[in-house]
């Protein structure tokens, strides 16, 4: 457990504490009946929510859990305890320890949460609570850095949709927002929201740390990392600037056969700086100014090739064959200013940023060809997106009555070029297939706010709504030559209702409705084989929307040695937004419900000041509720989400040489997923994802300014598949898979001054 007290101001902002507490005896045993009850069906088997994912160990020596630790999860800085949802925060430097270099090991452990990964960071998108359909176009998981959120909203900017795989650059916490988050991070929040929160300047201290690291896997090459941050003030107490770099070379484990053949065919390099000021000239202004940028580069994916009937390897185990090579890259960039004033009776937030986006990928598609012309065939996508926000932010101060209030103006700019050529096997030239490009642009205003009452120390009633409208241009060039330009306009509403009541000062019940939703937008003309346009195909789809109820328990008990939370919940999805082929073209279409109803329980238990258990669960019933073409029958399980996945952990707080040290063992089990859906002319065919069990070891220890740690991810070098592209299976092609890493060991040292 880390005691760090996550905030991003100062101590003169609105109070953060509860309107009013005080102790209620009287409810004492209804706060113990329903805990029993709880942490009988959880068995001791759930993690506390705001602790690290299972697979990481804590950052401190286990201690009481503390009021102090501290969100932005409803856009106001509060403990996380009286948060009326579900919010996660995992401590970076428990991370950093226990080994996690990609967004599959920062959040892809997290029962009830998955990352559909593409073969390497940067590839892949986020999905909680069974909110997917196997393949997005655009994203339900809204993804946020600080006050700023990144990435396209869009459908039509391909890879831009990934959610942002960020490096951990003197990050301070991550968050994670279960549930629809549309009210007040607008379209794409429509499964939940993960939120980067990074270090702020010290206005008082010259400080610093550098990290060294190295790692290697089974059968793989050898990795290793730098970072460095060093925080400068500028003039005591006013102004500090903080400067941070990071360089990750990942070793690979991937044997590439075949034409393109080689060992460690995925490694490559991840790239970072950030560079942060932070003026506050007196009591009430505050003004932060940050530039991120991270460069990801990969020789390879880290795919394997899989028998989609058998389930086994085609070319042998963590082999990929490939007939050119596949390297990608993925560029970010982020710029943005946040003014904060406080005025007393409310708090004003002015947020601008720009950021820019970069892509490039390449497919092995030769087997696509099929001809034995040609030496390989090769898909090249050039992607690029550049996004500007605007956002104003007045929240009130602490009261019976608080509300918030916000304007929100989103603009991108996105292209994406593809380029689909082949190399003769005769003479060994190449040839242009066909180019085809797609260049949008989209433009959102949103107004949105929310009023919470509290009529007494007990209750909190909060209700909200967010009022959207947006503009798409959408187009195609075959071959350079323009051939399609449609424009779409639409709004949308979303809502928010919450009420919380405290049993007593440490625990305390709530249920919350919210909706959600993904813009629409054009189609292009579909296409058949001969080139002709197929009359009567969708021209444009519409927005999916979902509404989600979920009613919850939250305590700490025994001395706030035991932590308990429990969440109910229900989601009915409608318009799903698909892929359907038509032609020879796939276009996006709207059709069929479906509904998720779930369970999540966690719990965590200070036995002593030395042992500390863990864990969580979460039970997940995702299906269509209607007939979905494109898709599936009703009835049929959503893609990529096990039933039961759950996670445990153990850790021994000791001194060894009279220096603080700690060891620790986690396991986490995920459920057997489908990669698709059963059935002829599915979209998404499917396979079926082997259940799997992964096993992590952590051991540490503090010797004045320096940390040592050590670690061994997969310990019993499990080959689960993390997701699969079944997107060729349909055409006779092999599953395209994403096994998780094998057996993997570190070391990593740091020093602070």
């Amino acid at each position: 457990m880390f005691r760090t007290t996550l905030q991003s101001s100062s101590a003169r902002l609105p109070d953060l504490a509860p309107v009013r507490t005080r102790h209620l005896p009287q409810r004492r045993v209804l706060s113990l009946a329903v805990a029993s009850i709880v942490a009988l069906a959880c068995t001791q088997a759930a993690a506390q929510p705001d602790q690290p994912a299972a697979g990481t160990p804590a950052a401190e020596e286990a201690a009481p859990l503390a009021d102090v630790v501290t969100v932005s999860a409803t856009r106001r800085r509060e403990p996380l305890r009286d948060v009326p949802l579900r919010v996660e925060t995992l401590s970076v430097e428990s991370l950093a320890n226990a080994g996690a270099s990609s967004l599959t090991d920062y959040v892809g452990s997290l029962p009830g949460v998955h990352v559909s990964s593409d073969g390497g960071p940067g590839r892949g998108q986020v999905n909680i609570r069974g909110v997917s359909v196997g393949s997005m176009s655009a994203p339900t998981v809204g993804i946020y850095v600080d006050e700023v959120a990144f990435g396209s909203s869009t459908a039509f900017v391909g890879e831009a949709v990934s959610a942002l795989d960020m490096a951990l650059l003197d990050l301070h916490h991550i968050e994670l927002l279960r549930g629809p988050q549309g009210t007040l991070y607008g379209a794409g929040a429509m499964g939940g929201l993960l939120k980067y929160v990074t270090n702020q300047p010290d206005l008082e201290a010259f400080s610093g740390k550098v990290g060294l690291g190295v790692r290697g896997s089974r059968g793989g090459g050898v990795g290793h990392t730098e970072n460095a941050v060093v925080n400068i003030p500028l003039s005591e107490g006013v102004a500090a600037m903080r400067v941070a770099v990071f360089n990750d070379h990942d070793g690979g484990y991937i044997k590439a056969v075949g034409p393109a053949g080689g060992k460690h065919a995925n490694d490559g390099d991840t790239r970072g700086g950030r560079l942060s000021v932070l003026i506050d000239p007196n009591a009430d202004l505050r003004i932060r100014m940050t530039a991120t940028q991270q460069n990801i580069e990969r020789n390879g994916t880290g795919i394997a090739q899989y028998d989609v009937a058998t389930g086994q390897p085609l070319y042998g185990d963590l082999t990929h064959q490939i007939y050119t090579d596949e390297p990608y890259r993925i560029k970010s960039r982020l710029l943005s200013a946040d003014l904060e004033y406080d005025f007393g009776w409310a708090r004003l937030n002015v947020i601008g940023s720009a950021q820019r986006f970069d892509g490039n990928t390449s497919l092995d598609a030769t087997e696509i060809l099929g001809s034995p012309d040609f030496a390989f065939g090769e898909l090249d996508n050039t992607i690029s997106l550049h996004k500007q926000t605007q956002e104003v932010r007045l929240t009130s101060a602490r009261g019976t009555v608080e509300w918030l209030v916000g304007v929100y103006h989103n603009e991108e700019k996105g292209d994406r070029f593809q380029h689909y050529w082949a190399r003769l096997a005769g003479d060994g030239s190449d040839m242009t297939l066909v180019t085809s490009g797609q260049p949008s642009n989209f433009r959102e205003n949103a107004v949105y706010g929310d009023l919470t009452y509290n009529p007494t120390a007990a209750w909190s009633i909060t209700a909200g709504a967010r009022v959207a409208r947006n503009r798409q241009v959408y187009g195609t060039l075959t071959n350079g030559v323009p051939d399609f330009a449609a424009l779409s306009k639409d709004d949308s509403r979303t809502y928010l209702a919450t009420a919380r009541y405290s049993i007593d000062k440490t625990s305390s019940v709530y249920v919350r409705a919210a909706s959600g939703y993904r813009p629409g937008g054009p189609n292009p003309p579909a296409i058949d084989e001969t080139g002709q346009v197929v009359p009567g195909a969708p021209a444009s789809f519409g927005s999916d929307k979902l509404w989600s109820y979920e009613l919850g328990y939250k305590a700490d008990l025994l001395d706030k040695r035991l932590f308990v939370e429990a969440a109910l919940f229900d989601i009915r999805w409608t318009d799903l937004q698909q892929p359907l082929a038509v032609g020879a073209t796939t276009l996006t279409t709207n059709a069929g419900k479906a509904e998720v109803r779930g369970l999540e329980l966690a719990t965590r238990y200070r036995v002593d000041n030395h042992w500390s258990l863990d864990g969580s669960l979460a039970w997940t019933d995702a299906k269509l509720a209607e007939d979905a073409p494109a898709l599936g029958m009703d009835g049929a399980r959503l893609p990529n989400t096990a039933r039961l996945s759950a996670s445990v952990g153990a850790r021994y707080n000791y001194a060894l040489m009279g220096k603080p040290s700690y060891a620790g063992l986690n396991v986490r089990h995920v459920g057997q997923r489908n990669a698709g859906f059963d059935g002829e002319g599915t979209s998404v065919p499917n396979f079926s994802l082997p259940a799997y069990t992964i096993v992590d070891a952590q051991w540490g220890m503090e010797f004045g300014a320096w940390q040592l740690s050590a670690f061994i991810r997969n310990l019993t070098d499990k080959r689960a598949l993390l997701g699969a592209d079944t997107a060729l299976t349909a055409f006779g092609g092999p599953l395209r898979a994403t096994p998780a890493a094998p057996r993997t060991g570190g070391i990593n040292l740091a020093v602070n001054f």
